[in-house]
């Protein structure tokens, strides 16, 4: 026991002290945020075009097109009296033309084209059919005479679900859903990141051949372990600092919120949204999920480490099957988020390949409304039995690997050393 705790010191604090762990540790989050921000700022960016609408039906008139142009100004619409504008649209300013037929009231909508010199693709197509159809609904509105008092009626008619769990009056599928994207993608990435840094990280002592000097005193399963354990808690003191950063933010917040409306009411809106979920069993199972999934995989990222010598592209290709159940394991999550209580959902956060993604996507929905405490503990219990097997194997065969050079190893010959007596 002595000699794995040495080794996990070592390994802890070798990668705490590095700058590299204190540039992570601040850009991570960092990118999450911009990354957030950054693909709602792109999502909602528009190139602009100035169109030239020639109408021929008398109802698109210069008042209802400036009506809905000071709605969007993304797409104007500009009324043309002159048709050889058709011609030289380019010259004359403008991005292209629609022609206006004399409306037919059954087809006539579906007769109009936006003429252009270029492909603008499906998304402007999309916002310019949206633009033509809210004027459309003002024309046939005038046309059936329909009044601003009736355009409410009809606007407000529409049915509006919301759901309501009776156990929980707090619950909100929205957040639900988010938190466990969250939790979900936190746990993906920290998998194939440090994952891959115990492979490397074993591969680089083999090179090195510190290894031969090592296991001299240590067997290869308490190295295995020590290694495993060491990062794992490098990668658990990152999350920490998040969540202490998260908190501290918050507090910041609601301090400021005593004094300004505007965080005020920001910080009332994490509140609420927080108010729907179990904070501490979200946390306590992220926790466990987190060292759970950590130690099945990274046993096994260990154990191909420890096959391969110094060619990279050896190293990718024998931990591609590894990171294709990760990769499996986030098709399963989304699944998972569109239906809690499905039958893919519920076997996805019980196998171990696959719930440490699964079941924390699935937690913030709601225990024991949604995920039934039989489940849970039956995923807890084969996740840890998983991990106890993962080591088991991946320590035979890093006994054998950890020694052997200059060959190429395969799948098959790891089977063999897992299982040979």
């Amino acid at each position: 026991m002595n000699k794995i705790l040495l080794i996990l010191n070592r390994e802890y604090l070798s990668r705490v002290k590095k700058k590299s762990f204190l540039f992570t540790t601040i850009l991570f989050p960092a990118m999450f945020i911009a990354i957030i921000f950054g693909t709602s700022y792109l999502g909602n960016s528009v190139q602009k075009l100035d169109i030239a609408v020639i109408d021929s039906s008398g109802y698109f008139g210069d008042s209802l097109l400036a009506k809905v142009n000071a709605m969007d100004s993304s797409i104007i619409f500009s009324p043309v009296k002159d048709t050889a504008v058709q011609s030289n649209f380019r010259n004359a300013g403008y991005d292209g033309y629609i022609i206006i037929p004399p409306v037919v009231w059954q087809t006539g909508r579906k007769n109009i084209k936006f003429i252009t010199d270029k492909t603008h693709g499906v998304g402007t197509e999309s916002l310019i059919d949206n633009k033509l159809n809210v004027i459309w609904n003002e024309v046939v509105n005038e046309k059936l005479g329909i009044d601003n008092e009736k355009k409410i009626v009809l606007s407000t008619s529409s049915i509006s679900i919301k759901e309501e769990n009776q156990k929980n009056k707090n619950s909100n599928s929205s957040v639900s859903s988010t938190i466990g994207y969250v939790c979900g993608f936190l746990i993906y990435f920290i998998l194939l990141i440090y994952g891959s840094q115990v492979m490397m990280g074993v591969m680089e002592e083999k090179t090195n051949r510190i290894a031969e000097v090592v296991v001299s005193s240590v067997k290869p399963f308490q190295l295995m372990l020590g290694k495993i354990i060491g990062i794992s808690l490098v990668a658990l003191t990152q999350f920490f600092i998040w969540v202490a950063c998260i908190f501290l933010v918050y507090t910041v917040g609601k301090i400021m919120g005593s004094e300004s409306a505007v965080a005020g009411s920001i910080v009332t809106g994490i509140q609420k949204s927080f108010a729907s979920v179990n904070l501490p069993l979200i946390l306590g199972c992220f926790a466990f999920y987190f060292m759970g999934g950590f130690f099945f995989y990274s046993s096994l990222y260990a154990a191909i480490g420890s096959a391969i010598n110094e060619d990279v592209r050896e190293a990718q290709s024998l931990s591609f099957p590894i990171t294709l159940l990760i990769i499996f394991a986030i098709f399963m999550m989304t699944v998972a988020i569109r239906d809690p209580s499905g039958p893919i959902a519920v076997w996805g956060s019980i196998i171990p390949f696959t719930s440490p993604i699964v079941m924390m996507a699935r937690l913030p929905f709601g225990v024991p409304d949604t995920v039934p405490v039989w489940q849970l503990i039956l995923s807890m219990v084969l996740l840890v039995i998983g991990f106890l097997c993962t080591t088991w194997i991946a320590a035979k065969i890093y006994r054998t690997g950890i020694l052997m050079y200059g060959k190429k190893t395969t799948w098959k010959e790891m089977i063999k050393w897992a299982f040979r007596k």
